[in-house]
């Protein structure tokens, strides 16, 4: 069997979407390293992410979009018109040195993925998962769409049978506008009910293509335990899948600023070694999550799984040291707990499983048979 492949770049050591962004944080550099520091990590399981061209990301965005994200990059200011057509320049969606290079760096990075797991195997490149992004502008922290340029790969290689999972606070409304009605691509999404950007509802099938799930506040990990066996893994196996792509968003953990879902990191866990056996191709890919300490530990651990590594009880010293130099402007950054710095793996949240859940679980269980 081949081992895992694991996708980075330094450009995202020093690239910042500006000081007080939610994506101000460090994400993937602390992946990475605290990757190297427990030794699964190596020069024979990593791979450089290239820098998308212009041209493979018209593979799914219109040429005057991606001429516009060039130039405001290339400027560093945007016109009132682009401003308004492009969503480029905003609060969200900001101007810094490498609004271009950087989303092109993952995007790249999951088509390298999607190309390098053709013949069979997993690739994971925490970088991805910007699923907000549209066709013609920018949405949501998102400049391009990484999840559909992957999934167009795949479908450009012969592939008809692709299951989507995303299990971010946020419905991936990008993806979803992408492959609506699609007959090849199966989208499942669980996300957060009445929070941005207030798509995805229950009764919502994106023509035939999607399975919403949109969950109240509080979800705990007994809940997502449910919602695994009686969603997400009967909805994938059904479909027969060639390849699945994970979209693993980092913010449906307690410590989240930016959704009021409550999981642990085992879910995410649980979520990937589930799948990790159901089709010979996998793609697993980042998303949201805003606390650079939740963040960091939750994807290294999905790298862990991916490897069939249990995520150590303790960390050695200097995946420690790691941890403990990272800082946070939230008020929950400056009196961070101590199993932050120590282990990967969050205690459990258990709890009721609430049934309304369970309701809407049978009406989504009547589609999938």
């Amino acid at each position: 069997m081949k081992r895992p492949l694991f996708i980075g770049s330094e450009i995202y050591r020093n690239s910042t979407y500006g000081s007080k962004h939610p994506l101000a944080i460090p994400r993937v550099s602390t992946v990475i390293d605290l990757c190297r520091a427990q030794g699964w990590l190596t020069t024979e399981n990593y791979r450089v992410s290239p820098c998308a061209k212009p041209s493979a990301l018209e593979a799914f965005h219109t040429p005057d979009y991606i001429a516009a994200l060039q130039k405001a990059e290339h400027d560093q200011s945007v016109s009132d018109e682009t401003r308004n057509k492009y969503a480029l320049g905003t609060l969200s969606n900001p101007v810094f040195p490498e609004m271009y290079r950087r989303p092109a760096t993952a995007a790249g990075g999951s088509m390298l993925g999607a190309d390098l797991i053709r013949n069979g195997g997993i690739v994971f490149n925490p970088a991805g998962g910007t699923h907000h992004g549209l066709a013609d502008r920018a949405n949501g922290f998102c400049y391009l769409n990484d999840p559909v340029l992957a999934i167009l790969t795949l479908l450009s290689a012969g592939l008809d049978r692709i299951v989507y999972v995303d299990i971010d606070a946020h419905h991936c409304d990008g993806v979803e506008a992408a492959f609506h009605g699609s007959s090849k691509v199966r989208m499942i999404s669980v996300h957060e009910s009445r929070r941005w950007p207030f798509s995805g509802t229950l009764d919502n099938n994106a023509g035939g293509a999607a399975f919403n799930l949109p969950v109240d506040r509080n979800l705990n990990d007994d809940e997502f335990h449910v919602i695994l066996d009686e969603l997400i893994l009967p909805a994938t196996a059904s479909f027969k899948p060639q390849a699945i792509v994970l979209q693993c968003g980092a913010d449906a953990v307690a410590e989240d600023p930016l959704s009021r879902l409550t999981l642990s990191n085992n879910s995410h866990w649980r979520a990937t070694a589930s799948l990790r056996n159901m089709a010979p191709r996998l793609l697993v890919l980042g998303g949201g999550g805003y606390n650079p300490w939740s963040v960091a530990r939750l994807w290294s651990g999905v790298w862990a799984v991916l490897n069939r590594i249990d995520p150590p009880g303790f960390l050695n010293a200097e995946a420690q040291s790691i941890l403990g130099k990272l800082t946070w402007n939230r008020a929950a950054g400056k009196q961070p707990p101590k199993h932050w710095f120590e282990t990967l793996r969050d205690t459990s949240k258990h709890g009721d499983i609430r049934p309304e859940l369970r309701a809407d679980l049978r009406y989504l269980a009547a589609r999938i048979s």
